[in-house]
């Protein structure tokens, strides 16, 4: 599948709610929440006001002529809060686009843009059954903390 990473324009930056949405891990057998869940204040951290703090950093993937992915970095009191001097992330694709390398490629170029702002680590957040715990393990994440269903993970770049 041919496909393109690139820096999202801040003229686009209201898909990341689209994206905040995908990036939910709905377990195998469990029905999604209401797209609603996105307006909760520990979700909204995410988005809010996204490009007017310093660390705000976005890139997306595009194929088959529209947007499809989006891994985002800020530093925010979430789930994965290290301390007020790591960016944590986020990353998601629609599910038809999952599973391609694409998440992969999203996160690369991700960390990259951090690191020439200056940014010598990250963080996040991940549940323990969600997939994507190989990717980030293959990428440099270490587990630094958990709880009984999340990973909070770093990686020093």
């Amino acid at each position: 599948m041919e496909y393109k990473i690139r820096k999202l324009d801040k003229t686009e930056y209201n898909v990341l709610e689209d994206f905040l949405y995908e990036a939910i891990f709905i377990p195998e057998g469990v029905e999604a929440p209401p797209r609603e869940i996105i307006n909760q204040p520990e979700l909204q951290v995410y988005v809010a006001g996204f490009g007017t703090q310093e660390g705000d950093t976005a890139v997306c993937a595009e194929a088959d002529g529209k947007l499809v992915g989006a891994a985002w970095a800020r530093i925010m009191n979430d789930y994965g809060h290290i301390d007020d001097g790591t960016p944590s992330i986020a990353i998601s694709l629609y599910k038809e686009y999952r599973g391609k390398g694409m998440g992969t490629e999203l996160l690369k170029a991700l960390l990259s843009e951090l690191r020439s702002k200056g940014y010598r680590q990250v963080s996040l957040a991940v549940q323990k059954e969600n997939y994507a715990v190989r990717m980030y393990k293959k990428s440099g994440f270490v587990t630094v903390d958990e709880n009984e269903q999340e990973y909070i993970m770093l990686c020093t770049q």
